[in-house]
Parts: C-alpha cells; structure tokens; sequence
C-alpha cells in the first residue's frame, strides 16, 4: 500500500474510533453517570474498534487465536498509556476552562489526534512486527 493510502486508511479508523468514543461518552453522560466513567467507557469502546481495524488494515497482522490477540491487544493497550494521557489531559483541559460539551468535544478531538500519531509510531515500532506498516 501507498504511503498516501496508508495515511488515509489510518485517519479514517482513527475517525471512526473518535466517533465511537464521543458517542459512547456521550451516551454515558447522558445517563447521568459523570464525567469519570464517560471517559473511562469512551475510552475502551474506541480502543477496542481501533484495535481491530489496525490489526488487519494497517498492519495487515493475520495471527489468530486467543493467546496471539491477548499478547498484542496487552501490548497495544499499554502503547496507549500514554497517547491516552495526552486525549485525557486536552479534553479535560477544554472542558474545565470552557465548561461546554462543545469545549469538551473539539478538546477530544485534538488530544485523539495527537495521540494517534504517537501511537501510530510506537504500534510500529513495538506491537505488531510485519505487513504495510511496517
């Protein structure tokens, strides 16, 4: 694959992991359950949908079973410890100096972005060690 068509690929999953996060987040909010556990849920359902797609589109990683996906799901999860702290600390950043869900939002939005492509390279580098990505 095309570098260009790689770097696409990759924004239109991580696109898609933002929508599924901000929908659970706000799906979460709006059942009243804080702002904690919005991000928490968030958080895990857009990791689950990024995983999945990056596994088999960017890094055409074919492995199967449950010990081959635990070990790289373990290792991918842990990648995103830190591209995590960079989403949380933007969003919430937005949030406490604004105070609007919009604030909130587009702070999401930005510190995702960030973070992917820092994720992108440690992905690379340290979970998944063949295909186009690599």
């Amino acid at each position: 694959m095309s570098l260009p068509g790689l770097i696409l690929r990759y924004a239109g999953f991580a696109v898609i992991a933002v929508l599924v996060n901000l929908a659970v987040q706000r799906g979460v909010l709006g059942l009243g359950l804080g702002f904690v556990l919005a991000l928490l849920a968030g958080t895990a359902a857009g990791l689950v949908v990024k995983y999945v797609l990056d596994k088999r589109w960017i890094f055409d990683d074919r492995s199967r079973g449950a010990g081959a996906h635990g070990k790289k799901f373990s290792l991918y999860t842990l990648m995103g410890v830190a591209t995590t702290a960079i989403f949380w600390g933007a969003e919430t950043g937005a949030w406490l100096i604004w105070g609007t869900e919009t604030a909130r939002e587009v702070g999401a939005v930005i510190g995702l972005s960030i973070g992917y492509v820092v994720k992108y390279r440690l992905d690379r580098r340290f979970v998944f060690d063949r295909g186009v990505a690599a």
